[in-house]
């Protein structure tokens, strides 16, 4: 099994596989607008600039699990990532990350690829993970892990 079985949707509510991104390297991120580390989307942004047309991508998962700091519906929220961040990375439709009602490829994200001492929950928004070409889960980096961070990580996958 890899990140290519599940399905998600975009922000506009369009169901599509996530075969769509076979053969290039994605960060996955569940994101929220009012978090203190959502400056975190304006470096998720230059990472994507810089790598895009090698083949990598970023995909933001909006998330309000973690403190209402994502009550935004999912037409504000890539207005605001654009307006105040510039983002041009997919947004996909706001998800639960944890729980019993956690989207079915976060479940398997974080059973890929625990946090401390191998808990398999997202404690925060910004929680990333970086997927190789082959839809394999290589690395999970913390809230506090800023995006340029993992550059040294994304050029080995590229």
């Amino acid at each position: 099994m890899t990140i290519y079985d599940f399905q998600v949707k975009r922000n506009n509510g369009e169901e599509i596989e996530m075969k769509e991104y076979e053969g290039n390297v994605l960060l996955i991120v569940n994101t929220a607008t009012n978090c203190g580390f959502a400056p975190q989307l304006a470096e998720l942004q230059e990472l994507y600039e810089m790598y895009h047309e090698r083949g990598f991508e970023v995909l933001s998962f909006p998330c309000n699990q973690f403190a209402n700091q994502e009550p935004r519906s999912d037409e504000e929220i890539a207005t605001a990532c654009f307006l105040n961040y510039g983002t041009a990375y997919p947004i996909f439709q706001k998800i639960n990350v944890k729980g019993e009602e956690a989207h079915p490829l976060y479940n398997y994200l974080t059973k890929e690829a625990p946090g401390i001492l191998g808990s398999t929950s997202i404690k925060w928004n910004f929680t990333k993970f970086l997927i190789d070409r082959d839809g394999n889960v290589v690395k999970r980096f913390s809230p506090k892990t800023k995006p340029k961070k993992i550059v040294e990580e994304i050029e080995k996958l590229l």
